[in-house]
């Protein structure tokens, strides 16, 4: 596709406002998207060690009153 100038491909023959919007709303939602699943592994991965450390102090506490 030829523009005639960078002002008319911002345009896009009178569909610019739509093709930019729908551009700037889909990086939106991808980053958003992104953020979303790095907090949640995050929390996933934080959750995992507390459930390992919890664990770990019932196997504790059980060979303790063995002894």
């Amino acid at each position: 596709m030829y523009f005639e100038s960078f002002s008319a491909f911002l345009a896009m023959g009178g569909y610019g406002f739509f093709v930019w919007l729908s551009y700037g709303v889909s990086i939106l939602v991808v980053t958003a998207f992104v953020m979303y699943i790095k907090v949640d592994k995050r929390n996933l991965i934080k959750e995992v060690r507390a459930q390992a450390a919890r664990k770990a102090r019932i196997q504790q506490a059980k060979e303790q009153s063995k002894a």
